[in-house]
């Protein structure tokens, strides 16, 4: 397993008012809106998710990095487990043409105003339970999703990621490295079920064999 960076200089570009975030508005109001994955948490008010999660081509350098990490070639296919809008499954058609996109999502609003150029590849359902055979992608990745399930469904999740990846494999999760990084992702997040340093994170993906890369964003 490897420590990959693709998302961390995205991420970093971001100004955070992590204080604010608590006491502006009702945290835990705000966080049970966000948990309904509506149009609320992609498009409504800033504290309720994204503020409005827009196509601005931010992800392809992120793309377009994956693809030459992972030698990426027409005809293979990739999978992203908790896609949302697939922006990103939209920039690797860009960055590769010729590959095949597949993408997941437990969010119905989310999907149906994905980018319109992937639609047809995406799927609503849970990462506990991919509905894809063994063995079925090149790439099987997963951005910024696992950290909001359970301990049960994550486990799971892993297993199913690392099931059905034939070849490379990308987790990036939330985490932190000190009680600064602890507090501030514990103000900033709304989502989040599941909270470990990064030692921790590898200590489940190694109880689920998972053998793919792995990411890490921090909220310094």
């Amino acid at each position: 397993m490897a420590s990959v960076e693709f998302v961390t200089a995205l991420h970093t570009r971001t100004q955070r008012d992590y204080v604010g975030r608590v006491t502006a508005h009702d945290k835990a109001e705000c966080a049970a809106v966000a948990k309904q994955w509506g149009a609320d948490y992609w498009d409504g008010a800033r504290q309720h998710g994204y503020g409005g999660y827009r196509y601005d081509g931010r992800w392809l350098p992120v793309a377009q990095a994956m693809a030459a990490h992972y030698g990426l070639r027409a005809g293979d296919r990739i999978l992203d487990v908790g896609c949302g809008k697939a922006y990103l499954l939209y920039e690797f058609t860009r960055a590769v043409p010729g590959i095949e996109v597949v993408g997941l999502d437990i969010s119905a609003y989310g999907l149906a105003h994905a980018k319109e150029e992937v639609r047809p590849f995406l799927r609503e359902g849970h990462a506990r339970d991919l509905p894809f055979d063994d063995d079925s992608f090149d790439l099987v990745l997963s951005l910024a999703t696992l950290h909001n399930l359970g301990i049960a469904d994550l486990f799971a999740a892993v297993r199913e990621i690392q099931r059905v990846g034939r070849a490379a494999k990308y987790i990036m999760v939330e985490s932190y490295r000190d009680e600064r990084e602890k507090a501030n992702l514990l103000y900033w997040q709304l989502t989040c079920e599941s909270f470990f340093r990064p030692e921790g994170w590898h200590w489940i993906y190694d109880q689920c064999g998972y053998d793919g890369d792995s990411e890490f964003i921090y909220f310094e």
